[in-house]
């Protein structure tokens, strides 16, 4: 496959992601309206960074074609990480909205929640890391 095409197959997926989550972030109010808005945001939060992480990784996988299983769950999950981060100090700039830490630690649950469903996966097809 030329390499731009691979590029764009695997990266722009996780452009058109990142764009959307600073999309959103930039709304001064999100609340859904429903009796558990709270739990509800969260959640949702834990959705949109495991499948930020996902498509990372689906992009280094798909574009790398010899790197390090280590690397392979390290860079998709630092990325994410480093995104979640500059996220909430993005949020911090919108009337409304604020940084927190706590959103940053959720954020990450969605990296754990990810990872996990590899490993299973992984250990299922009995495929060596």
């Amino acid at each position: 496959m030329k390499s731009a095409v691979k590029f764009f197959k695997f990266w722009l997926p996780v452009a058109a992601w990142a764009v959307l989550i600073f999309y959103l972030s930039g709304m001064p109010d999100l609340k859904t309206g429903f009796k558990f808005d709270f739990i509800l945001r969260k959640i949702l939060h834990v959705l949109e960074y495991l499948i930020l992480v996902w498509l990372l990784y689906r992009a280094f996988a798909g574009t790398f074609d010899k790197i390090a299983a280590a690397r392979l769950f390290i860079y998709p999950a630092a990325l994410t990480f480093l995104y979640a981060v500059s996220d909430e100090l993005h949020q911090s700039f919108v009337p409304g909205r604020n940084c927190s830490i706590q959103d940053i630690l959720i954020d990450t649950i969605g990296v754990f929640v990810f990872y996990i469903n590899i490993f299973l996966f992984l250990k299922k097809r009995r495929i060596a890391i």
